[in-house]
Formats: C-alpha cells, structure tokens, sequence
C-alpha cells in the first residue's frame, strides 16, 4: 500500500487501485500519522492539527469517531487485497503501521538524498536516474485536496523547499552532462515560476552563454536585473555580475578576432586623450 501526499491525499492498495477519501478530517489525520511511518502520533497532535486553538470540549471523543472511521475506510480500501492492521492505538496516540516506503513524501525525499549524493561523488547519469523517479512522484502542491492545520503546514512548507532543490539538481545535473541547449525550455520556465530565484536565473544566463547566443544571455541578465531592482531594490550577485562581464569580455574579442583593424582604431580613439589647439 501506498499514501500519496504530494498532490492529491490519495491512497494506492497493493493490488494498485487508487482509493480517494472523501472526509477531509480523516484526510488530515491518515497525513499526519503517514508522516511518521511506524511511529506513535500523539493525541494532542492530531487534536491540534484539525482545531487549533479552537478544539471543542469534546475534542478526545470527536478524534476518536474519526479514527474509528479511519480504521473502516483502510479496511474499505483493503476490500481487493489481503486486509491489513494499518491504524493501531498506541500509547501516546495512534500509530500507522506502514513502512517509509510507502509513502511517497519519504520516497521523494530519499530519492533527492541519493542525486546528491551521486553528483557528489561525480555521476551525472546516475543522479539523472534519481531525479527522473522523483520526477514521476510530483503531482503537484503537497494534499491540494484537503485543509490543513499547523503541523501539516509546516511539512508542506519542508517539501517546497525540497521540491526546489530537487529543481536545483535536474538543473546541475543536465549542465554536467553539457546538455545545454536541450535544457533551455525547462530553464526559461523555472525563471518564468521562480522570478526571485535568482540561481535559476543565472544558469539560464549561462547556458544561453554557452550555447553561443550571447544577445539572448544578456537579455536574460537584463531581465534579472530589473526584476531584482523593482521588487527588492537590490542588484545581481557578484558572480552573476561577473558572468555578464565573461559575456561581454567574450563578445569584444570576437569583435576583435572578424576585424581587429577597426576595433584597434575605435578603441585607439576611445582612450586617446583630447586636448585644445594651441593658437601660433
């Protein structure tokens, strides 16, 4: 069996049936014991984690009604497949007895773990590999379907963060394997759904760079630049700065190299110094 968080709550039987829960409560509650895998959730957890600050007098008892609920729909979703014990009371709550692999929030994070690991250790191809099965477990927004309290927030938050340096990776991970160019379109899009990112902005600069469209790549460094002074009032880093200057460095001796007797003459007239005519 499979709880999928990322996306969607759903839940996937061992027999692969796909099995979407309709109580949103209940939704909550399987989330946040899926996000200890075999571990005991408290009770006041889940208490907070469907009211807040506002739980009612008969909070315990309303939270044990919808375990109870919980424990039929599992074993509703069981229905094709050999039924098992999933939702256990255990002192000082409940607990989910299901292993980390079977939830996809934990897969993806190990997944991520292991791309980067493998580009540390200088394997590109492998960590593609790793990123192409995360790839397939993102759906979207970390349980879209459902309403969510502080301590689910804060996980949602966790895997937003992963989620970028999961992007971050796919983008290092194709500038190892010097696909440039074949890269481009994803790289215009993260910049277009990131705009502050300002590390996605600079790949882009550089992989323009070096596919040979120097315009274009100045364009992009033009467009960051704006971005950053209209919403932050702030400039580009230094090593984005000095990336524009490689640019430009290179785009000169190009200049040089297709006709190095004009561009000897201008630049002999740009620094040489002018001086008034003396009357005789």
């Amino acid at each position: 069996m499979r709880f999928n968080l990322i996306g969607p709550f759903g839940i996937v039987t061992d027999s692969g049936r796909a099995y979407a829960p309709k109580a949103p409560k209940i939704c909550q509650i399987l989330a946040v014991l899926a996000l200890q895998p075999g571990e005991a959730v408290a009770t006041d957890t889940l208490v907070r984690e469907l009211w807040g600050d506002n739980a009612p007098g008969n909070a315990i008892r309303t939270l044990q009604t919808h375990v109870y609920h919980a424990r039929q729909m599992l074993e509703e979703a069981q229905s094709d497949s050999p039924a098992r014990e999933l939702l256990v009371t255990q002192a000082p709550g409940y607990r989910l007895d299901i292993a980390a692999d079977e939830v996809d929030v934990h897969i993806f994070e190990r997944l991520v773990r292991g791309a980067q690991w493998e580009l540390n250790e200088g394997s590109p191809e492998r960590a593609g590999d790793y990123l192409d099965r995360a790839q397939k477990l993102w759906r979207g927004p970390m349980l879209s379907n459902i309403p969510v309290g502080a301590r689910l927030t804060g996980r949602i938050a966790h895997l937003e963060e992963l989620h970028i340096r999961f992007l971050e990776l796919r983008v290092e991970t194709e500038n190892r394997l010097g696909r440039y160019r074949e890269f481009l379109p994803e790289l215009r899009a993260l910049v277009h759904d990131y705009p502050l990112h300002e590390w996605f902005h600079g790949r882009l600069i550089s992989a323009l760079h070096r596919a040979g469209r120097r315009g274009e790549a100045l364009e992009a460094y033009q467009n960051l630049y704006g971005i950053l002074k209209r919403e932050l009032g702030l400039e580009p880093s230094t090593d984005v700065q000095r990336l524009q200057a490689e640019i430009l460095h290179a785009a000169t001796q190009d200049a040089v190299q297709l006709c190095p007797r004009r561009t000897t003459a201008l630049h002999s007239a740009a620094t040489t110094r002018w001086e008034p005519a003396v009357a005789s």
